[in-house]
């Protein structure tokens, strides 16, 4: 699997469709997150071809929220994580196209009660036909928020998800390692042990990694801190931090944003972690905090050679996940992993 600082070829999103996530036909709701996945649509279809993907029926209300350039295709959906649900394109030289589609196995985050996904489960089969590559189906329950790669043979991975009984039960970490260096090409596997504490509530992901950590390059890798002891994050992301440095891993510290609860009172999971890197553009999460052009600084410090856009992600993070997570990236068939 190419790092995802490689060219692409184009990005694949889905349109919030109507469900207990987003709320019903009409409400104020849905329209609100459809509006926020537009505006990231709408950023990246700037600098690179992007595909959206609407629901049955809902094709036009999607094309009115977004660029003519968009590309607007139906296909029936659960939800709107594409990170998750969508394929892994890899680099495949047995492929005619020199590029095939990892198809894992999707349960809706671990068989969580309020999920759906009969449907997004068929997803990233149907998604590589429209992109005209291959996919291959693999037995492992796995996301692709739920790993993040350096393009050299490095896989992040965390116990809670991939070991995770409500996906893969009865698998050891021997067995998760063998089949993700099978799919992805990669021969390095580092654990983190937890995710953020908030993505272990009832609509979390139960840890995923792109909340956490990312490669930024290889040997290097950007990492989510708490600064403010108050937050039950601080201990967990000083850990993974020191974790990741044990690795021998270069570790660039992006601080959280300041505020650390909700309306409710509920420790946010709020990261600027969670951004998107594709072609000359880092898509970056804000949160109209003082902390965004800090985190803007240090991210185009480590992507020089690409312009840092900062979108609204509050309420995208109050529907239980970030830019990274609504956003996939197929990348280019000349594509080299540095």
């Amino acid at each position: 699997m190419p790092a995802e600082w490689g060219r692409h070829e184009r990005t694949w999103m889905a349109f919030p469709p109507p469900n207990d996530t987003f709320g019903e036909d009409g409400s104020p709701s849905l329209a609100t997150a459809r509006r926020l996945w537009a505006s990231v649509a709408n950023t990246v279809a700037r600098y690179e071809p992007l595909t959206l993907i609407a629901g049955i029926g809902q094709g036009a209300a999607a094309k009115g929220l977004v660029r003519p350039e968009v590309t607007v295709v139906e296909l029936p959906l659960d939800d709107a994580w594409l990170r998750d649900s969508g394929p892994t394109f890899v680099h495949d030289p047995a492929s005619s196209t020199g590029i095939a589609a990892v198809d894992w196995t999707f349960n809706g985050w671990g068989g969580q009660d309020w999920a759906s996904w009969e449907r997004d489960d068929q997803l990233a089969a149907q998604v590589a036909e429209l992109a005209g590559h291959p996919s291959r189906r693999s037995a492992l329950t796995m996301e692709g928020g739920g790993f993040a790669v350096d393009g050299e043979g490095t896989v992040l991975l965390t116990e809670t998800v991939q070991l995770d009984p409500g996906r893969n039960p009865g698998w050891t970490a021997e067995q998760v390692e063998a089949e993700v260096h099978a799919r992805l090409g990669t021969s390095t596997a580092i654990w983190l042990p937890r995710g953020l504490t908030r993505d272990y509530d009832e609509f979390g992901t139960r840890g995923h990694v792109d909340l956490v950590a990312s490669f930024v390059r290889p040997g290097t890798v950007a990492v989510h801190v708490q600064r403010d002891r108050r937050h039950p994050d601080h201990d967990v992301t000083h850990e993974i931090a020191a974790l990741l440095r044990g690795h021998g891993l270069e570790v660039i510290e992006v601080a959280a944003p300041t505020v650390i609860e909700d309306d409710e009172g509920r420790p946010v999971d709020y990261s600027y972690i969670n951004h998107y890197v594709a072609n000359d553009v880092v898509v970056l999460c804000g949160f109209d905090d003082p902390n965004d052009a800090a985190a803007a600084e240090t991210l185009g410090a480590a992507y020089p050679d690409r312009t840092v856009e900062l979108v609204d992600a509050r309420g995208i993070f109050a529907h239980g996940g970030g830019i990274h997570c609504i956003t996939q990236q197929q990348p280019r068939k000349e594509t080299t992993c540095s």
